[in-house]
């Protein structure tokens, strides 16, 4: 496995850690479709959410919530339509709503943390 998905891999690990201490029940990870992939899809009160999470040892490039700009905010909600289509058993009726959690540091599992809710 290459550098950068092993960073991406321990990221996503600590993000599922810190939703499932703050009442986030995982739904799936890494869900795949020919348009894309989710990283995190999550049950969280009335939401389903979908979090994307961007995982960086320095801010060097910028700032991780930067890599989610507005075409990848609007690939992400089709995404997320799509992932409801897939599972229509699962929170009929739950408000959708994506997310980001931005990781930066040398060690994914020390790094600081950031979350944003409900990304429009």
């Amino acid at each position: 496995m290459a550098a950068k998905d092993e960073l991406g891999r321990a990221g996503e690990d600590r993000a599922v850690a810190y939703l499932i201490g703050r009442g986030y029940a995982i739904l799936d990870r890494n869900w795949r479709c020919e348009q894309g992939e989710l990283d995190i899809v999550a049950h969280h009160r009335d939401a389903l959410a979908f979090v994307e999470v961007k995982t960086r040892r320095t801010l060097d490039y910028g700032h991780p919530f930067e890599a989610i700009d507005r075409p990848k905010r609007r690939r992400l909600w089709r995404l997320a339509q799509l992932w409801v289509r897939a599972h229509p058993a699962t929170a009929p009726g739950a408000v959708l709503r994506l997310e980001a959690i931005g990781i930066v540091g040398a060690d994914p599992a020390r790094g600081a943390l950031e979350h944003l809710q409900d990304l429009r």
